[in-house]
């Protein structure tokens, strides 16, 4: 949801944030967030890798302007993660994490990474870490998560009125896309064919057709003589829709009946013989059938939404300076 990968980056921003143990002595503070503290150390820390990515990666001849907004930004967002910590912090007591699902992260973590305890400590300790430390960090990121969903996401209801006015304002999304799936004999015309060339594979597959038609089985035919890369499939091409493939095979495969082999096709590419497998139709999609990806639709925008609203109250509230 685009909600949830909107809150994932600011959360991120706090991991970013943590120092590890030994850090260098800062030089100054550049903001300062009710009784807590940003310094230029931190901050430079902490944007390092998405200026490196700018450096990389942006050709524009505006990339000190560039750098400067995105600096702002990451401050703001690094801002907003404190204020979030804070507010979770005096909700402590409404909001708690056990130790035991904070260690169902980590075995999670190390289950992804393929580490045992013993190499996830190692690892840690590599990093100038400690397993207290991330126990912290995670419940840290828990707490502001189940703020978040308590403050904001509770208080998001999506109506059925809402649904269906969304559906009836969007049926061109819901319109079901028509596709056959087809079974493919092509011969290939030799790059470079003159005339006799190419009327020679055009003899070949008309005398294919005619055995086909004949009776012989069109699977056998495509396994001995068909080229092209559905060859290996048995010639078997899958489902296709509109647009997506040769438009003189795409004309008549949409207008076979299931079943029914069609004439011999010409391209630019060679000759085709087609079989229509299978259809899907075409038509609007029910609402029952759309009912839940429209409400996550209206529900990220209501969480967007909902989440500047708190947040800029959360500012509003709070004494911030910016010494950047």
């Amino acid at each position: 949801m685009k909600f949830y990968k909107k809150l994932f980056l600011i959360l991120w921003g706090v991991i970013l944030l943590c120092a590890p143990a030994g850090a260098e002595v800062v030089d100054r503070i550049i903001a300062v967030v009710n009784d807590d503290i940003i310094t230029l150390y931190e901050f430079n820390a902490a944007f390092e890798p998405y200026l490196k990515n700018i450096e990389n990666t942006y050709k524009g001849n505006d990339k000190e302007t560039v750098i400067k907004q995105t600096r702002s930004a990451f401050l703001q967002r690094l801002i907003d993660n404190i204020l979030i910590e804070q507010e979770g912090k005096k909700s402590g007591t409404g909001i708690i994490v056990k130790d035991e699902e904070v260690m169902d992260v980590i075995r999670d973590i190390m289950t992804k990474q393929k580490l045992s305890m013993q190499d996830f400590l190692k690892n840690l300790a590599k990093e100038g870490n400690s397993l207290d430390s991330v126990k912290k960090e995670i419940r840290t990121q828990m707490m502001r998560a189940r703020l978040l969903r308590r403050e904001i996401k509770s208080k998001v209801i999506v109506t059925d009125e809402e649904i269906g006015e969304y559906y009836n304002k969007n049926r061109q999304d819901y319109e079901g896309k028509e596709t056959v799936r087809i079974k493919q004999l092509l011969l290939l015309i030799p790059p470079n064919a003159d005339s006799a060339a190419i009327a020679k594979v055009r003899t070949g597959a008309m005398q294919l057709h005619k055995r086909v038609m004949a009776g012989e089985s069109f699977d056998l035919l495509i396994v001995k003589y068909s080229q092209g890369p559905a060859a290996a499939q048995g010639g078997d091409v899958g489902f296709v829709g509109r647009g997506t493939i040769i438009p003189e095979v795409e004309k008549v495969a949409f207008s076979l009946p299931v079943g029914q082999i069609s004439e011999v096709i010409e391209s630019s590419v060679g000759f085709h013989i087609i079989q229509v497998v299978d259809k899907k139709g075409a038509g609007l999609k029910p609402i029952t059938a759309v009912r839940e990806e429209i409400k996550t639709k209206i529900e990220d925008e209501k969480l967007d939404k909902k989440f500047e609203e708190w947040i800029a109250s959360i500012r509003a509230k709070a004494h911030i300076e910016v010494k950047l």
